[in-house]
């Protein structure tokens, strides 16, 4: 009898595959697909964000993919709420929602579901962006360490994770390590999980990004960085950190050249890759993993593994 409990991961860095294989594994054991990258949420970032294209789309069912404006601040704890909402409507047909993406908070989210954090008043949120603001990067995370010494693992330059962690113990008084550490209250997949990781050897991975990426540009790259610069985002807003999307805008406001945008673009996504790898390589405990991409071996291994899941048979 068919496992109506099973969902099925697909992950591994940017550029691996994922989404050829996602798509592989879905058209075979009538699945459907759930996004589970912080990017692809949202519909202003198409070429950008190597989301699926509209033909992909409809070949089988896709879920949460351009669902968000770039001018909303997407978490999180909202993809998880859509997600189990997504993957709940799957199973009550009778499919298999097949997760596919490369963030590892949402993936950790997935698996292990979230601390509960309290909502931070939005008094906060302003007073923490305007010191910032007046501080500087430096200044701030100097003065945030004061608070929170454990935030020292935080990157100077990653200024939403270091707004974020100043907010968290100005509003609660407890840092967010403490938060973390206690028992989730948002529940993570229940069932049987098939975890399927995709992580190619790194100097053929960054010759493909960087080969994609070029793809991209012409591929209406620029327009859509035209586009989302003219929005004129908050630093704070995620989709604003999208990979190559700072790059391209530069070019696009006259900043720098075409050829060093377009380089600068594909090393920011070689870095974000590396980001990747070190953490699925760490926290990330795969059922099955290949050192390749999602070449056709790879696609029947991974069809034969996702029918046998599906149809209990161990």
């Amino acid at each position: 009898m068919p496992d109506q409990n099973l969902s099925i991961i697909i992950a591994g860095p940017t550029a691996s595959g994922k989404s050829l294989l996602a798509m592989a594994v879905a058209e075979r054991i009538g699945g459907e697909i759930v996004n589970a990258d912080s990017m692809q949420v949202y519909r202003e970032l198409r070429v950008l964000t190597a989301r699926p294209s509209p033909h992909d789309e409809a070949r089988c069912p896709h879920h949460l993919f351009g669902v968000m404006s770039a001018t909303e601040m997407g978490s999180v704890g909202d993809w998880l709420e859509r997600a189990m909402a997504a993957r709940a409507a799957i199973h009550k047909i009778g499919a298999t929602p097949v997760f596919a993406g490369g963030t590892g908070l949402y993936l950790k989210a997935l698996l292990e579901g979230l601390a509960p954090v309290p909502d931070v008043p939005d008094a906060v949120i302003a007073e923490t962006r305007d010191l910032f603001e007046r501080l500087g990067g430096k200044a701030f995370r100097e003065q945030l360490l004061v608070l929170d010494p454990k935030a020292a693992g935080i990157p100077p330059g990653d200024r939403q994770r270091l707004l974020r962690a100043h907010q968290v113990v100005v509003a609660t008084g407890h840092p967010l390590s403490y938060w973390r550490a206690r028992k989730s209250t948002r529940q993570p997949l229940s069932g049987t999980v098939l975890k399927l990781l995709l992580l190619p050897p790194r100097k053929a991975l960054y010759a493909t990004i960087d080969k994609r990426f070029h793809a991209m540009v012409e591929a209406g790259g620029l327009i859509e960085a035209k586009s989302v610069a003219a929005m004129a985002l908050e630093p704070s807003l995620p989709a604003s950190r999208a990979v190559g999307l700072r790059q391209l805008a530069a070019y696009v406001a006259g900043q720098t050249s075409k050829a060093d945008a377009v380089e600068n673009g594909a090393r920011a996504t070689r870095n974000y890759a590396k980001r990747q790898f070190t953490w699925f390589r760490n926290q990330f405990a795969a059922d099955h993993l290949w050192e390749d991409f999602a070449n056709q071996r790879v696609i029947d291994e991974a069809v034969q593994l996702a029918m046998k899941a599906r149809n209990n048979i161990t």
